[in-house]
């Protein structure tokens, strides 16, 4: 009987960490429970240079603003006092969140919400006394905010931009002379991203879609 139940763990787990192989090799419901965050191996991703928050904003008609996230009735925290929400580089969950707020509290008629990225050098996360060795300057931290997405109180799309970080390292490449000419040379293709599939598995050109509501799939989840 030991020998049974030790042989069916083994072949449990061996068939748990092949599945996490295939599904991250083919970006295949990578995100469709959060237990696959323990089988899909993405946990050597590497690190940015920015710390980011994600702020969920609701603007009323009067003009007023109001934070949807955390709620009024707290949020949940995996690590530390960290909302949720700040995990979600993708954007799989602003729309839910921001919704499930607004759907149990009472408000103003509200005209729009907006998703806004902040971020900032990680090196103002230093503490002072550690910061005094290492840098001459004063410790001045200094955030950058950048619209991701705007949508409707229902969650229709307004507008969708890329992150911060990704909109910088464009600017950069654009912005390089050589580069540019390099890209005038190459040929142009799609490049069609597993996570935007939305058409059941039928190729379709991709204009016919580019910039409306199926671009905000990241945020519509």
């Amino acid at each position: 009987m030991r020998h049974w139940l030790s042989t069916g763990f083994i072949v449990c787990y061996l068939a748990a960490l092949g599945w996490g192989i295939v599904s991250h090799a083919l970006k295949f419901q990578t995100f469709s429970h959060p237990v696959m965050y323990y089988l899909v191996w993405d946990m050597f991703c590497g690190w940015q240079a920015y710390e980011s928050r994600n702020h969920l904003i609701a603007e009323g008609e009067s003009g007023a603003f109001y934070e949807l996230s955390p709620a009024p009735w707290g949020t949940f925290a995996p690590f530390g006092d960290l909302p949720r929400t700040h995990y979600d580089s993708y954007g799989h969950t602003y729309r839910k969140v921001a919704l499930t707020t607004l759907a149990n509290t009472k408000h103003e008629p509200i005209r729009r919400v907006l998703v806004v990225e902040e971020c900032w050098a990680k090196k103002y996360n230093l503490p002072d006394h550690l910061w005094s060795l290492k840098f001459d300057e004063p410790k001045d931290p200094f955030s950058y905010f950048w619209l991701r997405a705007s949508f409707t109180p229902e969650g229709d799309p307004i507008e969708v931009h890329q992150d911060f970080i990704a909109f910088t390292t464009g600017a950069t490449l654009v912005d390089n002379p050589r580069l540019v000419e390099d890209a005038k040379r190459g040929r142009p293709f799609f490049a069609v991203s597993p996570y935007h599939r939305t058409n059941g598995g039928r190729f379709e050109d991709p204009t016919a879609w580019a910039g409306g509501p199926n671009s905000f799939r990241a945020f519509a989840h």
